[in-house]
């Protein structure tokens, strides 16, 4: 009860990712669901559902990311002064965190489940002149406990992931053994800039092995049964683990890229707006770093998905359509939602300079410069990714 008023009287911001959460939800649990039809109305095709339900992976990883960066910017969640006294410590709000996305989550699925009934004619006949009886299979009665399984697995993957990010950390004190005290919940993105994140070598690393893996993969003569979305086939399976590598790679050189580029600006003998977003971009790089890594890898594959397809006729159905738009759209989502939660986390900073007189004309060009270093790194890096990516698949 206490989880539903919270979010009753939040924000209409914070209002809005949550929603945004139930529909990322809704259109991943739809997913699932037409795979499931698919799988009944085609029996002697075992493998391509099998095939189809591995392709639901990216939709289902995407819409937990989202749920469980938004978890982690809701105000309400927030450890606080004086809520410990009230029973809401760090613990306490941990677990509401995770009722908070398991509800929205679970919104989502109940959506999924109606829009999936109404397609196949359950509720009220069948819509569309029965268009989609034969990918729902339509007339067929429904396994109860395959529908809940399916319904069930992004509300308790995103609860399960929400309650590990944010759960509450313990240090020691004072230098005796057993004095220890509980810690707020997400790890601190404004820590010392001097304290560059860790994940970068091994993002490089995981890089390089994963474009390693698709030049060697992309040589082997022989192809096997996988059949990309939109109907490409012939693609070796080594190809798409080398892309899997890769987009781990990118995804753990986020945060060290960020870093590096608030690292760049201030090289040279900088100005007070370099200066300041640099250090702007090395306090925000544990935060955005990693969103920025993800929108990376989403956009070499759709980068890389044009150019195989260039010059043909894919046969992309509208599933593959809502599973390319669910995995792009949480990306660039949880992308603005760390934006503007880095944006809160500076507000004290940019109040204290106006209050010294900057002018805000300096303000937003350093946000600006920000901005392009980023693009001008990340940018590029995504086009050669592509490139290398596809290159395997159209030699």
């Amino acid at each position: 009860m206490l989880a539903l008023r919270l979010a009753r009287g939040a924000h209409p911001l914070v209002q809005l990712r949550r929603l945004l959460v139930a529909a990322a939800s809704a259109g991943t649990g739809f997913l699932l669901l037409c795979t499931m039809g698919y799988a009944m109305g085609h029996p002697d095709a075992s493998g391509r559902a099998v095939l189809r339900l591995a392709w639901c992976v990216a939709p289902i990883t995407a819409t937990v990311y989202f749920a469980v960066t938004v978890a982690r910017t809701d105000p309400a969640t927030r450890p606080r002064s004086g809520l410990s006294a009230m029973g809401l410590g760090p613990t306490r709000l941990t677990v509401l965190a995770t009722i908070s996305t398991a509800v929205a989550c679970t919104l989502g699925s109940v959506v999924a489940l109606l829009f999936f009934l109404h397609l196949r004619g359950d509720l009220t006949g069948l819509p569309f002149d029965g268009a989609a009886s034969g990918l729902l299979a339509a007339g067929q009665p429904l396994p109860i406990a395959a529908v809940l399984t399916l319904l069930a697995v992004v509300p308790l993957a995103a609860s399960a992931a929400s309650a590990v990010v944010l759960r509450p950390r313990t240090a020691k004190r004072g230098g005796k053994p057993g004095a220890e005290r509980e810690e707020t919940a997400a790890p601190d993105a404004s820590a010392a800039p001097d304290a560059p994140p860790s994940g970068l070598p091994w993002g490089v690393a995981l890089l390089a092995a994963g474009l390693a893996v698709e030049a060697y993969a992309g040589r082997s003569p022989g192809d096997s049964k996988l059949t990309l979305p939109g109907g490409l086939s012939g693609s070796p399976a080594g190809v798409l683990a080398g892309w899997a590598l890769t987009a781990l790679g990118l995804a753990l050189a986020g945060p060290g890229l960020t870093y590096l580029c608030g690292h760049l600006l201030q090289a040279a003998r900088p100005g007070a707006m370099r200066l300041l977003a640099g250090r702007g971009l090395q306090e925000e790089a544990r935060r955005i770093g990693r969103p920025l890594g993800v929108l990376c890898v989403v956009g070499s594959a759709a980068y890389a998905g044009l150019t195989l397809y260039s010059g043909d006729r894919p046969d992309i159905g509208p599933l593959t359509t809502l599973g390319s738009l669910l995995v792009g759209g949480c990306a660039v989502l949880t992308l603005a939602t760390a934006a503007v939660e880095a944006k809160h986390a500076r507000s004290d900073t940019t109040s204290a300079l106006l209050q010294l007189g900057a002018p805000t004309v300096m303000l937003r060009g350093t946000a600006a410069l920000r901005a392009g270093a980023l693009a001008v790194v990340f940018g590029p890096l995504t086009w050669v990714v592509a490139q290398l990516a596809a290159l395997p698949l159209t030699g």
